[in-house]
């Protein structure tokens, strides 16, 4: 890479091939190449493929047809995630080392049975964004000794960030720059309402949230264009950025292509892909005009 090269802006796209592309990442990155474009930047395509269950080769190969269909270009090599799983070991055994983060062996069945006995009582269980319950205190309030025999014995579990000792250790406010289709300037951070976060599980070595920021910062991302799904989320990447010495992108979450039910469009729901509009003699042109570029 050129001097050149190096200081130019950098935009990324990062599909997961677990389906196949909809309007919804079509607007994302046609976005992603317009900005970058209007910038004289570099666009990079990131395959974010740690759910190795999910995730197939045929999913991928179909996300590639499409982007070159929309008529997208991308430097190369494309970066896997599958490919890369030692750099996001790395980073969270810097916060491991640190005492930063801490075993959790409650099954997803035991942490709901705890929330629905909870919330039986009358009481609010605190939840994040997305509505997920929070994770109970009991795995981080563990003497170090417990944890310890536990994972000699072998117990399955995830890590997760202490969201507390990591807030007490930043001691000050955290902010993004935001330019996006909601709130924009600086944004205040507030990743305490996530609870504590997973930063890797037994059966994936990455938690999207963790592989996301290494995966920006080794890239050299200046501009992340995602959707607005994902701006709270931003808190919690901020918050990883600080702890690793992480630079900080500019930020830019789009609105989103809803469905007739009012509700985002998702690969989970079936919704129409790419590939099918496509098949239905569409162009690339009509999915800008569709997607209200």
């Amino acid at each position: 890479m050129t001097t050149s090269e190096r200081q130019k802006p950098v935009f990324r796209f990062a599909p997961s091939p677990n389906g196949p592309l909809h309007l919804g990442h079509a607007l994302s990155a046609l976005l992603n190449r317009d900005m970058a474009e209007a910038e004289q930047a570099r666009l990079l395509l990131r395959i974010e493929d740690i759910d190795q269950t999910r995730c197939t080769p045929e999913f991928e190969a179909g996300i590639l047809r499409d982007l070159e269909w929309l008529d997208i270009s991308w430097e190369s090599p494309v970066r896997r995630q599958s490919e890369h799983f030692p750099e996001y070991q790395a980073a969270l055994h810097e916060l491991i080392e640190r005492g930063l983060v801490y075993p959790a062996f409650l099954t997803r069945g035991e942490v709901k049975a705890r929330v629905v006995a909870y919330e039986a009582a009358g009481e609010s269980w605190p939840r994040d964004p997305d509505g997920t319950p929070h994770y109970p205190a009991s795995d981080r309030e563990r003497p170090a000794d417990e944890w310890r025999d536990m994972l000699t014995s072998g117990k399955k579990h995830a890590w997760r960030l202490d969201m507390r000792k990591a807030l007490d250790l930043i001691g000050e406010l955290l902010f993004w720059t935001e330019t996006g289709d909601g709130r924009t300037g600086e944004i205040a951070a507030e990743p305490d309402v996530w609870g504590d976060v997973i930063l890797s599980r037994s059966d994936a070595p990455s938690s999207y949230h963790l592989s996301v920021v290494v995966d920006d910062a080794l890239q050299g991302v200046t501009h992340v264009v995602r959707g607005l799904d994902l701006f709270h989320a931003t808190s919690v990447h901020r918050l990883l950025q600080v702890l690793l010495g992480l630079p900080q992108p500019v930020y830019h979450h789009h609105r989103l292509i809803l469905g007739a039910d009012g509700r985002k469009l998702s690969k989970s729901q079936g919704d129409s892909g790419l590939g099918e509009l496509r098949a239905q003699g569409m162009s690339g042109a009509d999915i800008r005009r569709l997607v209200g570029l």
